[in-house]
């Protein structure tokens, strides 16, 4: 069996071979760094699919590496929109920032009764591990490297609908701008979590928040709305006119 792996110093795909058995890609990248390349360089921590870290991209895809199936033929890439350090480590450092940008935290604390359906109504959104995928999967950094991004829209959603938040105009206030009304709504990022949260629909639901807080689509409000003109001309409708 054989996969492809791109090096950052030829910035070129270099192949390796592995035994042919069901192996997970980390183990895979292991036994090429100890067997064959000690120069090859990723990144790996829990090996349970709990750290997030060994997050790549197979096949034009987000995968956790320890979780992910090797197949013969497969492409290995690092995740996208990130400064690569070397070969399959990226720098995730400035993707953390949209976390601070998006003031994803509780603003103004207050007591409040947490019934089982309060905590059911953010216990997926808590579940996000930060590896970075959908952040990779989503094509608005193709063309917006100061879009927020999922997972800090996810955190801030997380937080709005706590009852523990007293100020969540404060957290939507501060999702307008790169934020909200960026997002395509495509739904790769919700394709690619290995933890099943759906951004997408937490996006949604923040947009339909941000209307209650008095904020509208700035691409809806610049549309122009005017009455159709038919052209007028002497091409006036007769009643009397028979079909």
């Amino acid at each position: 069996m054989k996969i492809k792996i791109l090096r950052s110093q030829t910035n070129t795909h270099q192949e390796y071979a592995l035994p042919d058995q069901e192996t997970t890609l980390l183990k895979a990248l292991t036994h090429i760094k100890a067997t064959q390349d000690p120069t090859l360089t990723f990144s790996a921590g829990c090996r349970a699919s709990v750290c997030g870290t060994c997050a790549v991209r197979v096949n034009g895809r987000e995968q956790l590496s320890c979780a992910y199936k090797v197949q013969d033929g497969d492409i290995i890439e690092p995740l996208q929109y990130h400064p690569m350090l070397r070969d399959l480590k990226v720098d995730k450092q400035p993707s953390k920032k949209t976390l601070t940008r998006s003031t994803a935290w509780l603003h103004s604390f207050q007591e409040a009764a947490q019934t089982h359906a309060d905590e059911k109504r953010s216990e997926r959104q808590t579940d996000c591990i930060l590896c970075n995928s959908c952040y990779s999967a989503c094509p608005v950094f193709a063309v917006n490297p100061d879009f927020l991004g999922p997972f800090a829209l996810t955190r801030a959603y997380r937080y709005s609908v706590d009852k523990r938040e007293e100020d969540v105009k404060g957290i939507i206030d501060n999702i307008q701008s790169n934020g909200v009304w960026d997002c395509t709504l495509c739904g790769e990022c919700t394709a690619v979590c290995p933890k099943g949260i759906d951004p997408k629909m937490d996006i949604m639901m923040l947009r339909s928040t941000s209307v209650q807080q008095g904020y509208e689509d700035p691409s809806f409000s610049q549309m122009s709305f005017g009455t159709p003109d038919f052209g007028g001309g002497g091409f006036g409708f007769d009643p009397n006119a028979g079909f």
